[in-house]
């Protein structure tokens, strides 16, 4: 798929959940947006980009109504994230939920590319639309704020704001403002260089409703796969280290089940990362340093019983393995971590 890629059915269904409580002929929109109502009710189904593009154009002129972005977030469902969805609402806190964003994002579409800076007191989600026309980003990126925050609002069953929101938008009439101070509660600021939401770091310990690890594991795996099948453009390694830690977390290392959630044999997955400048056992080292300061900050699990979870044949191998990567023992980094959160 080239040009503005490919999006996943639940997006368009999010905008005609808003559609349908207009006076709109919806059967029309869709046909003047060459995009078929029967591939709607099958949610694993993609249309391409220039399909949702016309879709939003036509949307634009038909409801005439600069503010169908902001409003038509509040028709957000799990669902409207494809598996994405279903991973964030198996998480325990919100940080766990944004970690999963972009390896994921593309399950959701090509609309656009999220990324995420850590501030000492604050934290900045960027959002850059990938779409060509003015008018239809303007209106994505309302609406992907607005669906953002109001799903983060369900998800941990508090009533989050943003400190800030910045919009690259022009400044609209003074009259529309108000609507969206009114849905994020905050001071909203146009003609900026980026469209982000300025959030409070501790935002980040928030614990969500519904957590689930083993469900999380499973759908993380499953959309690994699906990943891969879309011919995902992040780079193979990349691939590779997200599937090594999904395996990680059930105590599993081995490269040739890594190999074969990518339907390739080991020889074939060395190669590749070959061609990357890297090699799995770097990627490995660095999926279980990531999971031993997740086990040892935030569990009670003893050395052992972590060393044994990454997949270490010995738990000294693992104490000389932690100790080169950080410098400590991991009893002296779970001691030096608990002071600094104390």
């Amino acid at each position: 798929m080239v040009g503005l890629g490919s999006v996943s059915v639940p997006v368009v269904k999010q905008y005609l959940r808003y559609v349908e409580t207009l006076d709109i002929d919806v059967s029309a929109l869709l046909l003047s947006s060459d995009i078929s109502a029967t591939m709607l009710t099958q949610e694993s189904e993609r249309i391409s980009g220039e399909q949702l593009q016309a879709f939003l154009t036509n949307l634009i002129i038909t409801t005439d109504d600069p503010l169908f972005g902001l409003k038509s977030g509040a028709f957000v469902e799990t669902g409207s994230y494809s598996v994405l969805g279903y991973i964030t609402m198996t998480c325990a806190t919100l940080e766990q939920a944004l970690e999963r964003i972009q390896p994921y994002e593309k399950l959701v579409g090509d609309m656009g590319v999220t990324s995420i800076n850590y501030l000492p007191q604050q934290l900045v989600i960027n959002w850059h639309c990938a779409y060509t026309f003015a008018e239809v980003r303007e209106q994505m990126v309302d609406n992907v704020f607005a669906s953002w925050l109001a799903y983060a609002r369900w998800l941990s069953g508090q009533e989050l704001g943003p400190l800030e929101v910045h919009l690259q938008r022009a400044e609209p009439a003074s009259e529309l403002i108000h609507y969206y101070q009114q849905i994020f509660a905050c001071p909203v600021l146009f003609s900026q260089p980026s469209n982000s939401l300025i959030l409070p770091r501790k935002y980040l310990n928030i614990q969500l409703r519904q957590p689930d690890h083993s469900l999380l594991q499973t759908l993380e795996l499953h959309a690994a796969g699906q990943v891969s099948a879309l011919g995902e453009a992040h780079s193979f390694s990349i691939q590779v280290k997200d599937i090594i830690r999904i395996l990680l977390a059930k105590g599993i290392s081995r490269k040739d089940m890594v190999a074969g959630q990518l339907n390739m044999s080991e020889r074939t997955l060395q190669r590749k990362l070959q061609q990357e400048q890297t090699c799995y056992q770097k990627l490995l080292d660095e999926a279980r340093l990531s999971l031993a300061q997740q086990y040892l900050t935030e569990t009670q699990l003893a050395v052992d019983d972590i060393a044994m979870q990454l997949g270490f044949s010995e738990t000294r191998s693992f104490f000389r393995s932690f100790k080169r990567w950080t410098g400590q023992t991991p009893s002296l980094y779970r001691e030096s971590s608990s002071h600094k959160s104390g």
